[in-house]
């Protein structure tokens, strides 16, 4: 499904007849920059598709193939144009970049397992033309089997890649050597933990077989996408960094046909979008003017009503005081103002107040809000602060849990709960549950018996939330049980229509004046990324409506990132006994604390995560010349 979600845009990097070498001068890769993950996957099939129908001669096209959750996109989309007809595979043969070792090919989670899932079950090649790293070859074949898999790979004609947020290209890891080949490596603890929600305790792969660098290097032509903010910074290394072995993707600046691809997440720390000003003239709206400011107040480290006219002067930001008009002191009390007015206590609108300065009109009042929470916790832990104060002020809020979140409960978790049922004298089904979870078998998704008392409990421990602050559970809390969700394992299916029918049903039914979303910007194929598409999909059904004339979006962070200030719409302080009310709801999802199920690199709980945000945006707002506060909560409006 096309992707719907994008930001909204506001001023920016005029293009229109400038040559491109003068802003992308600090680029050392040509880059493309697309809205969507879904309109970079379009340029990049196009090549594809071209390049193989170009191919003449017996030998066939050779294509490598990277995995991961990068190119899933392009995959569906060179299934799609193969069942069209614009493409055969028929005169094509692949390699693939990496591989766990050891692993059946057959497994789950092995890489050739997912190529195969995902791209070549579905197309037209021919089985001898597939070369994928094989990883049951004894180990002490190991050696031969990568010499003669290097006599293949390194005849790429197109190579398809992604890479790690530290700049791996396969599991060539940071240190890696320029001229390395087809070799078993070991793992790093970072690439360890990256993959071990993938696979069981017991079952994480130490060891992998990864092309090398020089191999990669080899190919005639190379593509790197990435998508998502969570890649922003290493892209940002390779496009315009040193070229160096500890940021492996940094050596395709060696390579003579080399192109990234990505999303505009995935580009915010690239000069010409972060700072646009550095690299040419720009469209100065009113939101590039306060991210102008905001940036020149972190580089020379002073507050908003501080700066000079010298300070503007030395850091580029001349043109835009010409572009204006105005002096540099009138600018500096009209971006002060500016963010001032972002900040509110009423979220929902005050009554019977002056609202031309506010960012929600005062009327009508009071409003009917849904929150929508990818999760059972991300309500409260996102913006429960918020939450809490619409609640307070009298609003009609609903909250919408769109996910069960079951996988996200572990084993011995539900195990507890059977066992409290029984000894409080419930009926006893724990010997039962007990061998529900014998039962599991290992890459399969878990039983929908298992799954049904996770979900439970998840749904209990979301009223519970909402109760410790006056909600009522059992009619402003909806569950709506997206079935993109529910496939038992970690890996997720594609939204659907009836994902959006749902969200479209309960819209229609409350005709909120509000609607909060989680507004992701990392992975397009991540649950909360798939949450915000359905509640655009809804959108797009219902915009027409009349209730919906007068509604709002807005759009919260999760528990690790926040918005960057120049965005922000609405600011929302909270008091200290107001985070510690919110602490207390997030407390409530017991299944989700002390232990994070997915912690990556951080190990903070996730309220640990909500309040160090929160508390480092009030940081932000104090450093700038506002007024200070315990915690602060910020908000984007979408439309």
């Amino acid at each position: 499904m096309k992707s719907k979600y994008t930001l909204p845009k506001d001023g920016g990097l005029i293009t229109t007849g400038i040559p491109r070498d003068i802003y992308c001068r600090y680029e050392k890769i040509p880059t493309e920059i697309f809205e969507t993950e879904y309109a970079g996957v379009q340029h990049v099939a196009d090549q594809i598709v071209e390049a193989i129908n170009a191919h003449q001669g017996t030998t066939p096209f050779l294509l490598g193939l990277t995995t991961g959750k990068t190119p899933l996109g392009l995959y569906r989309e060179l299934v799609e144009r193969y069942k069209r007809g614009e493409v055969s595979f028929a005169n094509v043969a692949v390699v693939s970049l990496d591989e766990f070792y050891p692993i059946a090919p057959d497994h789950k989670q092995s890489r050739n397992y997912r190529i195969r899932e995902e791209l070549l079950n579905h197309i037209d090649i021919a089985e001898q033309n597939i070369h994928i790293l094989e990883a049951t070859v004894p180990v002490s074949e190991i050696s031969d089997y990568c010499k003669a898999y290097e006599n293949i790979a390194n005849k790429v004609d197109f190579m398809v890649i992604g890479m790690g947020e530290q700049g791996q290209l396969g599991f060539n890891e940071p240190g890696a050597y320029e001229k390395s080949r087809t070799r078993l490596v070991q793992l790093s603890l970072s690439s360890r933990k990256m993959v071990s929600s993938l696979f069981s305790k017991n079952e994480i792969p130490s060891m992998a077989i990864t092309m090398g660098l020089d191999t990669i290097l080899k190919a005639k032509r190379i593509v790197l996408m990435a998508w998502g903010e969570n890649k922003a910074e290493v892209i940002r290394q390779v496009v315009e960094g040193e070229d160096t072995e500890m940021v492996p993707a940094s050596l395709l600046q060696l390579h003579a046909d080399i192109e990234v691809v990505v999303d505009e997440f995935a580009a915010d720390k690239l000069t010409r979008v972060e700072a646009p000003w550095i690299v040419g003239q720009c469209e100065w709206t009113k939101k590039l003017v306060r991210k102008a400011v905001i940036w020149l107040c972190n580089k020379v480290d002073k507050p908003i009503l501080k700066l000079t006219y010298q300070d503007y002067m030395k850091n580029s930001l001349a043109d835009m005081l010409d572009s204006l008009g105005k002096a540099y002191d009138e600018v500096n009390i009209e971006v002060f103002n500016d963010m001032q007015h972002t900040i509110s206590g009423w979220p929902g609108g005050k009554p019977n107040a002056d609202d031309s300065t506010r960012p929600v009109p005062s009327n009508p009042f009071p409003k009917r809000v849904i929150i929508f929470s990818p999760h059972p916790d991300d309500d409260v832990i996102s913006m429960g602060g918020t939450f809490i104060r619409l609640t307070e002020q009298g609003h009609d809020v609903h909250v919408a849990y769109q996910t069960s979140g079951n996988v996200a409960v572990y084993d011995d978790v539900v195990v507890q709960h059977m066992d409290t049922a029984r000894e409080i004298g419930l009926p006893d089904r724990y010997d039962e549950v007990r061998q529900i979870i014998a039962s599991k078998v290992e890459g399969e998704p878990e039983p929908r018996a298992l799954l049904n008392l996770k979900g439970a409990i998840r749904r209990a421990e979301a009223k519970a939330a909402v109760r410790s602050f006056g909600l009522n559970d059992e009619t402003n809390a909806h569950f709506l049980n997206l079935p993109f969700y529910e496939t038992g394992g970690i890996k997720k299916g594609e939204l659907g229509e009836a994902d959006i029918e749902i969200v479209v049903k309960l819209l229609r039914e409350i005709k909120p004046h509000q609607i909060y979303a989680a507004g992701d910007l990392t992975d397009p194929h991540g649950t909360h990324r798939v949450c915000i598409e359905a509640v655009l999909g809804a959108w797009e059904v219902v915009q027409h409506d009349d209730w919906a004339q007068e509604c709002h979006i807005w759009l919260y962070r999760g528990a690790w990132q926040e918005w960057d200030l120049g965005m922000v719409d609405m600011a929302v302080p909270l008091s200290p006994d107001e985070l510690i009310k919110k602490r207390h709801a997030i407390f409530r999802h017991l299944s989700q604390k002390d232990i994070v199920p997915f912690p990556g690199e951080d190990h903070r709980e996730f309220w640990q995560r909500a309040e160090d945000r929160t508390q480092n945006t009030a940081r932000q707002y104090d450093k700038l010349g506002m007024a200070e506060y315990q915690a602060i909560e910020v908000f984007v409006r979408m439309n």
